[in-house]
């Protein structure tokens, strides 16, 4: 060996003990993380963060539709419509209305009274009176209270269809909570399993039964480890903080533990579906829409029929600072009146109006169709999905076994020295992703089955079983 053969191998030497006197320290150090964020992440909470307030997925709901903005704004929306009904009825009521004023004159030549001395022109002027206006006939008050009932249902149907909208948006944030705390449950039992396998390596390395590469290896995977671990919480505290702004939180909440049941396949069949797809909340509000459209085009026909009005006033005036309650009472005059009139001729606005209100018909009878056509693709979309998905649960579950069931073997194999540190790792890689297909797949049946509740418009679990399924 040459004297530089010899010193490119003592620096090797050195190098190598000092990458295996880091990569000890710094494997007990990840091993104490590790530790922590498992106890931590099995208490049920982002490691270092502080204690969220739990809430269920009923809850989270009740408070988005009480607190969200897009809620708010169909209540309200409802609110106007049962006003507008009131201000139609009002419509049929005759208008009344009482009136008192003072006036004086001033400038000019002042007449004399003869009575009391005193120049008139000068004094207050005072008068009251009361009038009484009815409109006997107008056919847009008929059609005009009939669109106001119809709006008010549009709002309704509006209003349960918001509810549920914003129930589906709740349920994907809280589902997405749920998945990143599963997540990051899987990150910290993957650190914890990287840990071990880096002092296997570690341990066979200073016995020389393996190689450097072993070690270093073993300390990849664990730095790789580490990050999926601080992937998930920051996924998991990314989730919380949107599922708070969803259902109008102050507080920073999360969702519940105990919200971990597993989904199974309703109780119905997709012709079953179809029914009640058909009776979902998407479906009503289009054909409230569809009726207040045609309200409304019998509300423009009412332009072409006449106004019969009637009204009836009664005023005095004198100079009784009392208005006429004193000692010199007002002498009163009364007025009947009676009109009725008919537009010949508007320059083709009647006409204009019952057209636009024949459209708007069309086009909502138009959107009715597409959207029970919708509603019963949708219903055979989602009950295939949500069957493939518990499917495809059943198999991450088994697949999640076998990893594991592999990687157990693989490890005792390594120890024994029968298998290298690359089947180890592969085992464990495959155990990574087969953990991730799983949360996954229980996420995307959790997210379908909501989406059928949300198209119907009703629990699932509340659903009445039909006579074959007695």
């Amino acid at each position: 060996m040459t004297n530089k053969q010899h010193l490119t191998y003592t620096y090797s030497k050195i190098a190598l003990r000092v990458v295996m006197a880091t990569a000890v320290p710094i494997g007990m150090a990840v091993t104490g993380i590790a530790d922590a964020q498992v106890v931590e992440a099995t208490a049920g909470r982002a490691p270092g963060a502080s204690q969220e307030r739990q809430i269920s997925l009923n809850e989270a709901i009740s408070l988005a539709r009480r607190n969200n903005p897009s809620t708010v704004q169909a209540r309200g929306a409802e609110r106007a419509g049962k006003a507008a009904i009131r201000s139609a009825y009002g419509a049929f009521l005759p208008s009344i209305s009482l009136s008192a004023g003072a006036s004086k004159q001033s400038g000019g030549r002042s007449v004399i009274d003869t009575l009391t001395g005193t120049a008139a022109g000068r004094n207050w002027n005072y008068s009251n009176g009361f009038s009484v206006n009815a409109l006997l006939f107008d056919g847009a008050r008929f059609s005009g209270l009939s669109a106001a009932k119809s709006d008010l249902e549009v709002a309704k149907a509006t209003t349960i269809a918001q509810d549920y909208s914003i129930s589906l948006q709740v349920a994907q944030q809280y589902y997405a909570a749920l998945m990143a705390r599963e997540s990051q449950l899987a990150a910290a039992a993957q650190l914890k399993q990287a840990e071990e396998q880096l002092n296997a390596a570690t341990r066979r390395y200073q016995a020389e039964a393996a190689t450097r590469s072993d070690s270093l290896r073993a300390f990849v995977q664990v730095a790789n480890a580490r990050s999926a671990a601080l992937s998930a919480e920051t996924s998991l505290r990314s989730a919380n903080a949107a599922l708070s702004r969803l259902i109008g939180s102050v507080e920073i909440v999360t969702a519940s533990e105990s919200d971990t049941a597993t989904t199974s396949l309703p109780l119905l069949d997709s012709a079953q579906l179809v029914t009640l797809a058909l009776e979902g909340p998407a479906v009503d509000q289009s054909r409230a829409a569809y009726e207040a459209a045609r309200a409304r085009r019998s509300s423009a026909k009412a332009a072409y029929l006449p106004n019969i009005s009637a009204g009836y006033s009664r005023s005095g005036s004198g100079s009784d600072s009392r208005f006429g309650y004193g000692s010199n009472p007002y002498s009163y005059g009364g007025q009947v009146s009676f009109s009725i009139s008919y537009p010949l001729f508007n320059q083709f606005s009647r006409e204009e109006q019952i057209v636009r209100a024949k459209v708007n018909e069309s086009v909502s009878e138009a959107q009715l169709r597409d959207t029970e056509l919708a509603a019963r693709q949708q219903s055979v979309q989602l009950y295939d999905a949500l069957r493939t998905a518990l499917e495809q649960v059943k198999a991450q579950d088994a697949a999640v076994e076998a990893a594991e069931e592999d990687l157990r073997v693989q490890q005792a194999r390594y120890e024994l020295g029968l298998s290298t540190i690359v089947d180890l790792l592969t085992s464990q890689t495959q155990l990574n992703q087969a953990r991730s297909d799983l949360i996954s797949a229980r996420f995307n049946a959790r997210i379908a089955r909501v989406q059928i509740e949300v198209l119907i418009g009703r629990n699932l679990d509340q659903l009445p079983l039909s006579s074959s399924q007695e």
